[in-house]
């Protein structure tokens, strides 16, 4: 007899390894199919940074930024967390009178799931950040060209540099220690500077997600990490611990990432670009600082006594800044660090800035091509 109105529901069978294989497999096959596109196709690139990952961060991104805490943190949390439960359990498979067979299940079992996240890390590392490391660089973009320079321009660019820090020195607010004081929300500001700047240069045009302060920032200070920008939930994140004379550029820096310009150098320059474009005291001085503190190191490597000189000419304020932000960085030396400035190179050197670490000094010359454009 058949009874009406009752529905027989469909078990949903898991996916065969066949299947898990196949899918897996493909989105890996997809994955690098976009890497080599994006190294080998001219225009490729571009293309994308321009029209694809805009979409990803006015979306995701923007997604991200409704909440108040880093999301990239809270998930590397729960990451930790799975493998901290992971590895008890595997102590305890290792260590109870198991069978054989379940033992070998269970590592099969986590090198399946480990390659599942793999694959999918890479996945939205490609999509969010490799592909644009591979695009028309911003200062070519925006027109600037890069020559070689003499001492003396190097030395004039040091002279203009310590003029707008001491100028900006003399406004910002400072604290009990007498270092630069950051107050209100110097995310939204941020996020405020990069539009400023966007009216003179339109490739820093467009949506800026809220950058986030990492709440463990101990542990991006013993990396020696100011700030970072998460491939997986496109989010700009920044140490909260750092004084705060670095925060407005250090944001900027990151923010800049998410209008698709990853080199470190050039990350740098629209940081000093933006902080310059904004009408805040404290940002104008970060910016300046942070021009400053390059172009001088270059001098320095040129001439060290026309370096002494220069230096002479820095105000107070700035010394001071200097001083304490030495400090700061000085009790977080050590391997951790040293470890971590290798592993940032070769990560560099793999993305296309056969220089590595080196890649900041770049910024420098990309400062002389903006004078030059001053007349």
């Amino acid at each position: 007899m058949r009874l009406h109105g009752i529905r027989h529901k469909r078990q949903c069978k898991p996916r065969s390894k066949r299947e898990q294989i196949i899918l897996w497999g493909g989105l890996f096959f997809i994955t690098l199919l976009f890497h080599l596109l994006a190294r080998m196709v001219s225009g490729f690139a571009e293309w994308y940074a321009t029209h694809i990952y805009p979409l990803l961060v006015g979306s995701v991104g923007r997604l991200c930024s409704l909440l108040p805490f880093s999301v990239s943190e809270a998930l590397l949390m729960a990451l930790l967390a799975a493998a901290s439960v992971w590895v008890g359990a595997a102590f305890w498979h290792v260590a109870s009178d198991l069978k054989k067979r379940r033992i070998g299940k269970f590592w099969e079992y986590s090198a399946v799931w480990v390659g599942k996240l793999l694959v999918a890390l890479f996945f939205l590392f490609t999509l969010n950040c490799g592909i644009n490391y591979h695009r028309t660089t911003f200062s070519q973009r925006a027109g600037f060209v890069m020559q070689k320079s003499t001492k003396e321009e190097l030395a004039a660019l040091c002279l203009e540099l310590t003029e707008e820090v001491n100028e900006a020195a003399s406004r910002i607010l400072v604290d009990e220690e007498g270092g630069c004081l950051a107050l209100g929300d110097i995310s939204g500001r941020a996020r405020k500077a990069m539009e400023a700047a966007s009216a003179e240069y339109p490739e820093l045009a467009g949506y800026y997600p809220r950058a986030k302060a990492i709440g463990n920032s101990w542990a991006m200070s013993y990396q020696f990490l100011q700030g970072i920008y998460s491939p997986f939930t496109i989010e700009a994140n920044y140490n909260r611990d750092i004084p705060d004379y670095d925060k407005p550029s250090t944001i900027c820096h990151e923010l800049s990432h998410l209008r698709g310009f990853m080199r470190e150098d050039e990350a740098n320059f629209v940081a000093y670009l933006a902080c310059r474009a904004s009408e805040e005291p404290d940002f104008r001085y970060s910016g300046s600082m942070l021009a400053y503190v390059h172009s001088m190191n270059a001098l320095y490597r040129e001439d060290r006594e026309l370096y002494r000189q220069i230096r002479l000419e820095l105000c107070q304020q700035a010394e001071r800044d200097l001083k304490l932000q030495s400090i700061f960085w000085d009790a977080y030396e050590g391997p951790v660090a040293e470890a971590s400035d290798k592993i940032n190179d070769t990560y560099l050197k793999v993305n296309a800035q056969t220089e590595g670490t080196k890649s900041y000094g770049r910024m420098v010359d990309l400062l002389l091509a903006l004078r030059r454009t001053k007349g």
